[in-house]
């Protein structure tokens, strides 16, 4: 027995979610010690190279860093993850099914392979990245790599759907009576009013059309714009102002932007402008909320209940906006330009039927095995050995029902910008509502672009200025 005690304890210590791994950093990231949390997240990305979560800690390391200055550092990190998610989808495209057991398995078992959001966003901030080193020609391919993810994201989710419905086909049919289970489950009353109420937040946030940031879109505009070696690329730019204004909506800046491309476009040169980004907050994270579900078993004297763990998107308040730009010529204020609530909303909305789905027939696939293994060790040892099997096999349960709750957490909240006529002095400041401050120096005949962060009110605002052209 005491075996068996030392045993489950072991087992539920050694298993847990990612967001319990990590809260430590997350509190140090939060908090605004962004050197330490940049330390740390290194740490855990080196510790957990190769295994299953080498690709989320390598994300978080790679932002962590570029917050704290470490650009160079930075830019490796988002390099090594770029090459993961490049094999992983190189194994896709070759790889006919996942290995047959793979719906059984537990979601956070399973490597993190990087969501399109996530491919996306690591080609733009290492396009942002060889700006600030002053290597402005090597973020142009980056940027048509953003821009190619963000064409690739609906042909992926279409992919994803079919994969994972010919996955659950195939396990109704192989395991037709758990499978009544998860659809038992999933009708009853108190089940589906818990689920309703946990993912009622989902349906509020704004949706963008074809899993589209604007924020990489508007880079995109800005540094083709800037940076253009000929006509196709002002064109290029003139058309990514006006996806933007179509996504975000129509605000003085992006109209402003828009319409400075048209005459770039038609063969006016642009005067000194200067763009200011604004990412501030922390982008939400995955958590887990436990519910019992029935489970259907032929010849159970009563109808046993088993936990099974659901992820949850949980968004993060703390956040300052927006961002005030002030010069000789007046006060500009940031407005929004892309919400990453909403990227990563609608990113996890699409993909909760399918996870619901896998969690119910996993968990429920074990459950059922549990049941016969205790019944069987009763009926052959007696009411102890019951015990002893129910002890062990509930332990086990515990330990290995836990939600994925991997995202990449260091990401903003919101993206905001604003944009004007670079002033004469070539001087600014910027302002947050929590009263912190920031002298600025641009080059007065040029374009310039300024990149703030803000990870809470309780950290220090980083700003960067470079010089575009």
């Amino acid at each position: 027995m005491a075996l068996v005690v030392l045993s489950a304890v072991l087992l539920l210590t050694g298993c847990q979610t990612y967001q319990q791994k990590t809260s430590e950093t997350k509190g140090l990231w939060s908090s605004g010690h962004l050197e330490a949390a940049g330390a740390d997240y290194t740490r855990k990305a080196d510790k957990a190279q190769g295994g299953k979560d080498a690709l989320v800690y390598r994300l978080e390391q790679a932002m962590a860093l570029r917050a704290a200055g470490k650009i160079t550092e930075s830019q490796a990190a988002f390099q090594q993850a770029d090459e993961q998610i490049l094999r992983f989808d190189e194994k896709a495209k070759t790889s006919v099914s996942r290995e047959a057991g793979a719906l059984f398995s537990n979601q956070a078992n399973l490597p993190y392979t990087g969501r399109d959001y996530d491919k996306v966003l690591v080609s733009t901030y290492k396009a942002l990245n060889f700006l600030q080193l002053g290597q402005p020609e090597m973020a142009r391919p980056e940027l048509f790599r953003a821009y190619q993810r963000q064409q690739d994201a609906v042909d992926n989710n279409r992919k994803r759907i079919e994969r994972d419905q010919k996955e659950i086909q195939s396990a109704k049919s192989e395991k037709s009576g758990e499978y009544q289970s998860v659809q038992k489950a999933q009708s009853d009353p108190l089940v589906s009013g818990e689920m309703k109420k946990r993912y009622a937040t989902l349906d509020q946030l704004k949706a963008y059309a074809d899993y589209a940031n604007p924020f990489p879109v508007y880079l995109d505009g800005l540094y083709f714009l800037s940076l253009s070696t000929g006509a196709s690329d002002l064109e290029r730019a003139r058309k990514s102002f006006e996806r933007v204004q179509g996504m975000s909506g129509a605000n003085k800046y992006i109209n402003a932007d828009l319409a400075l491309a048209e005459k770039a476009a038609n063969g006016a040169p642009a005067p000194p402008r200067t763009f200011v980004i604004f990412e501030t907050g922390s982008a939400p994270h995955r958590d887990q909320f436990r519910i019992d579900i029935p489970l259907l078993i032929v010849g159970a004297k009563r109808v046993p209940y088993v936990g099974v763990a659901l992820p949850t998107l949980e968004f993060n308040p703390n956040y300052i906006a927006p961002l005030t730009v002030s010069s000789s010529t007046g006060t500009e204020s940031t407005v929004l330009l892309a919400s990453m609530d909403s990227v990563i909303g609608q990113a996890f909305r699409n993909e909760l039927p399918t996870i619901v789905t896998k969690t119910l027939m996993s968990t429920t696939i074990k459950a059922t095995a549990a049941y016969f293994v205790n019944k069987t060790a009763e009926e052959q040892g007696g009411a102890v050995a019951g015990l002893v099997s129910m002890l062990a096999t509930a332990a086990t349960q515990a330990a290995v029902n836990i939600s994925d709750t991997r995202t990449w957490t260091t990401l903003p909240k919101e993206y905001q910008f604003c944009s004007f006529p670079t002033p004469a002095d070539g001087k600014l400041r910027v302002s947050a509502p929590n009263t912190q401050q920031a002298e600025v120096a641009v080059d007065p005949k040029s374009t310039n672009l300024i990149l703030v962060r803000s990870v809470s009110p309780l950290s220090p605002l980083v700003v960067t200025a470079i010089r575009l052209k």
